[in-house]
């Protein structure tokens, strides 16, 4: 409630931000929310970066996530993202490229405003401890969006000053050095954030749990099938450190991850590390999740005049592998829906939602949590109570032992076995005794899938070894299929799936990263030019 209340206390001023013209980059108005006016006692600056935790990643949550991250990874079956799954984005779509895009510079944009106006604000009374919380959520958040940028766009601006480089044509910077600024961002983060902090805040274990994940995808940058032993011994430290030392724990089960009960701005659970803290309502437009409008299969499931997922879908490439391990049903029944499951915490009124689709795609059930009726009367209209999560500590532990595994073909050692057996003990799958990169990469894919992810792990792959990474999504089924239960199959369930020619995808080093919006381009030529370096000796901490 104490998140609730400091963001609506924000918004008003944020808004002001939020209203600023459509040029490169989304620059903030130079008189919006000033060091002079705000930021100088506890209560502001909790306030003034409470946004930062939902309204500036409406844009990215809202279209760009499913198609950036899930259709290109392969695990999304979609009408209306069909360039997405095939690699094919042109630079002029605005539906979702140049929405997407400019998310990210709103994010980073406003990260820089509040933090230079923390460290600025005259005759503050704001207590040091506050300050620097205030400071490392900026820095954490403008370090995610790069994060995002770089992996979807490779070479892109840095902007640090939206005041200092109003002016200057953007230019974009080296793949290298953006990721060194991801990585010092995420280090003053964990730095001067709190060990514990108020529901659904941000903490050094937050900042940790990110720095594994960089450092991990960060090693294999510019490799050629090794990864660097330092960004490994990088990731396992922190890894560990977020496992050993943050006081989280898995929840008992992976389905009650994705029920608004237990993963909402009011109540956050002990496995986020990070969440999109959503507000139940549409206005101001921005601070809701408008997941569920879209991917709910049917309109009766929301009962908010929205629910338009009916042609959205699992990929045939997860549907083949759902079928062929049936003792993964606990995450898939979470994940998506298939012919017959019934779902009881949804449309509980009657009896629950009986998913009875024969000869259907398997919709999305992961964050479809039903009508507000489901939800003790909250929500409403393209805005369901739940929070999105960016991190979770199942990741971390995936993470820890990816870092072990390193260069090494299999490992065996014991605690990378024990977290990653932990992932899949509450997942109702037999513990493995040994461990290949393969096999910690689909662990990571089906555990995470939707969260906001997958693409990047691609990435990640291709920086070490392009052709696995290649070769990964070549085979990777993305036809069409329909899908009916096998009447009388029990443990397990059985499935009569009938799918469309094979169709294959391959990614390529043209299509890695996305296309820059043509209507960027137009605005600032000198995006097309080469990448230079970034001189980091213009960066204040």
């Amino acid at each position: 409630m104490q998140f609730k209340i400091r963001f609506i206390a924000a918004i008003g001023a944020m808004m002001l931000l939020q209203g600023c013209g459509e040029e490169f980059l989304d620059r903030p108005p130079l008189d919006a929310i000033t060091s002079g006016n705000f930021y100088k006692t506890d209560d502001e600056i909790m306030a003034g970066t409470a946004p930062l935790y939902n309204i500036v990643w409406f844009d990215f949550n809202d279209k760009a996530n499913m198609a950036f991250q899930e259709a290109r990874a392969g695990n999304l079956n979609s009408n209306d993202r069909t360039a997405y799954i095939k690699h094919a984005i042109p630079s002029t779509d605005v539906g979702t490229l140049l929405p997407g895009y400019k998310s990210f510079y709103k994010i980073i944009a406003q990260s820089n405003n509040a933090y230079k106006a923390i460290r600025e604000a005259q005759g503050s009374t704001a207590s040091a401890a506050v300050k620097a919380q205030g400071l490392g959520e900026c820095r954490f958040m403008r370090a995610t969006a790069y994060y995002y940028l770089v992996a979807n766009w490779g070479a892109v601006p840095i902007v640090y000053d939206n005041v200092a480089q109003l002016n200057t044509p953007p230019v974009r910077n080296r793949i290298e050095d953006v990721w060194k600024l991801v990585i010092q961002d995420y280090r003053f983060a964990a730095e001067n954030l709190p060990a514990t902090a108020v529901q659904g805040r941000l903490t050094k274990y937050s900042a940790q749990g990110m720095l594994a994940r960089m450092y991990l995808m960060r090693s294999g940058l510019n490799q050629q099938g090794k990864r660097n032993q330092t960004d490994l011994d990088s990731a396992k430290y922190y890894a560990e450190s977020v496992i050993t030392q943050s006081g989280l724990a898995l929840a008992p089960t992976y389905a009650e991850l994705f029920e608004s009960a237990n993963n909402n701005a009011s109540k956050n659970n002990p496995e986020s590390l990070f969440s999109l803290q959503w507000m139940p309502v549409s206005s101001p437009w921005g601070v809701n999740n408008s997941f569920q409008a879209y991917f709910a299969y049917d309109a009766n499931i929301t009962g908010t005049g929205d629910g338009w997922g009916a042609a959205q879908g699992l990929s045939a490439d997860l549907v083949k592998y759902f079928t062929e391990n049936p003792a993964d049903s606990l995450r898939r029944k979470a994940i998506a829906m298939f012919d017959t499951d019934v779902y009881p915490n949804i449309q509980k009124g009657t009896g629950g939602l009986k998913y009875n689709r024969p000869a259907a795609l398997s919709a999305i059930k992961k964050y479809i949590i039903g009508s507000p009726a489901d939800n003790g009367g909250l929500g409403g209209f393209m805005a369901a109570n739940i929070n999105s999560y960016m991190l979770r500590l199942a990741e971390v532990y995936l993470i820890y032992a990816d870092a072990v595994l390193g260069n090494s073909a299999t490992t065996s050692d014991a605690k990378a076995l024990e977290y990653f057996n932990a992932v899949r003990k509450r997942a109702g799958l037999p513990a493995k005794t040994s461990l290949t990169f393969e096999d910690i990469f689909r662990e990571r894919r089906v555990e995470t899938v939707f969260e906001g992810n997958s693409w990047n792990e691609i990435v990640r792959w291709y920086y070490f070894n392009p052709a696995k990474a290649i070769a990964y999504t070549a085979a990777q089924h993305k036809e069409n299929y329909t899908m009916s239960y096998t009447a009388g199959s029990i443990n397990p369930k059985k499935y009569t799936v009938t799918y469309s020619p094979a169709e294959y995808y391959p990614l390529s080093e043209a299509t890695l990263y996305l296309p820059f919006p043509e209507s960027e381009i137009v605005n600032a030529p000198s995006l097309k030019n080469e990448p230079v370096a970034f001189d980091f000796s213009k960066l204040v901490d």
